[in-house]
Formats: structure tokens, sequence, C-alpha cells
């Protein structure tokens, strides 16, 4: 049986702050990781903050999705890469609620889901190009990849990556890219409620918008 990767634990403190950050403030920030605006959130109104373990799925098999969801840990999102199969959908009601019951933070699937009343019903954070009553199937034909660099929305995603995603969208990065924006990432959150006030109190947009890019914003942009 494939096992998975050894991966590095993420510093509590990270942890703490992506919870606190608002996730398209990164995108202030960072450029890469960002998967393609087709990757939606199939559950609304959940934020997912996790550790990619990966699958890349070449046939629309089941058992290879079981195998890893037996890997899963708390904290893990299982990310399946379809090879561009956008038909055969390999998580619905019960591949949640395994993965739930895993204590996993999600799953993102590069191609399609099912049973998504019953996915918003279980609540765990799943997102996928949209939905399809076709299924994988119960067998494997060892087309499958557990534990490799996977494609998920136009972005290389390897074992331990960390996995961001809300209905605003998907952001793949690992800890370090994460921890070199966050403090300024959430600097800008700070600031925002005291300039929207402005805004809406009518204040000149010119005014407001004036001294909004701080010299730390600024040079966090110029960076990456």
């Amino acid at each position: 049986m494939q096992r998975a990767p050894v991966i590095e634990r993420v510093s509590s403190t990270l942890l703490d702050q992506l919870r606190q950050v608002s996730f398209p403030t990164l995108g202030h920030f960072l450029e890469a990781g960002f998967a393609h605006y087709g990757m939606r959130a199939l559950v609304p109104n959940e934020r997912m903050i996790g550790r990619a373990v990966t699958l890349e799925l070449g046939s629309p098999d089941a058992l290879p999705v079981n195998r890893a969801l037996a890997q899963l840990a708390p904290g893990d999102v299982l990310v399946i890469d379809m090879k561009g199969n956008h038909s055969h959908a390999p998580v619905g009601a019960v591949t949640a609620t395994a993965a739930l019951s895993a204590g996993a933070a999600g799953v993102v699937v590069d191609g399609v889901a099912t049973d998504i009343l019953e996915l918003r019903q279980i609540g765990l954070p799943v997102f996928a190009r949209g939905t399809s009553a076709l299924t994988t199937k119960r067998r494997d034909t060892g087309a499958s990849h557990f534990g490799a660099t996977v494609q998920c929305g136009g972005v290389n995603v390897d074992p331990g990556m960390l996995v961001l995603g809300d209905d605003n969208g998907l952001l793949f990065a690992d800890a370090t890219t994460l921890a070199d924006v966050i403090e300024t990432a959430l600097a800008s959150d700070r600031a925002e409620p005291e300039l929207l006030a402005r805004l809406n109190a009518g204040e000149p947009i010119a005014t407001v918008l004036q001294g909004y890019s701080s010299p730390s914003i600024r040079h966090a942009n110029e960076e990456h």
C-alpha cells in the first residue's frame, strides 16, 4: 500500500494568523499559487485551511480514493488531480463523510463532485469545477499515484503545501511563502475598516485612497 509522505508540521502561530486573515488580502501580496477561477466552493460560507495530501487519478477508479481517505490525518486536505477528466465524480456524500470523520479540513477535486445537496448538509469544505451524476467505479486499474506532485486548477501542488479556500477561490502555498507576507496582510486587514468607514461617510475618494498603500504594503507588492 502506498504510504503518505512525511509532512512537516506547520507552526501554530502561522495557522492562527491564517485563521484571522482575509484570503483575498493575500492576493495583494502574492501572485502565484492561486487556482483557476473554475475551481469553486461547492459548500458555501466555509473557510478551509489545511495541508495537502495528493492523489493523481489517471482513471475513474474509486478504490485509490478510498485508500487515500484511509491515510488522512486531522488538518489534511485531500487534493485529487483528475488528469483532465471532468466527467466522473470521485467525491460525494460517502467520501466527504469519511474525510470529515478522519478530521480532514476539506477536499479539492480538479474535476467534478456529486451529491451536492448532501455535501452542503455534511458541511465539509469541498472544491471542484462543478457537479455530475456520473461517478468513479469500484475498481483500480493501477493508473493512480498517491503522494506525488499534482496539478490542481493550474497550480503544481506538492504534498504538505498549505491549502486555503473560501467562496472567493483557492490558494496553494508553502508555509515560508505565507509567513513572509502574513504580517503585512493582517495589517492591511486591520486598516480596511477605517478606510471603508471614511468612504461610506462621503470623504473624497482621492483623499481616502491617497495614503492607503503604506510603505510595507508597497514593498510586499514589489517583492511578489
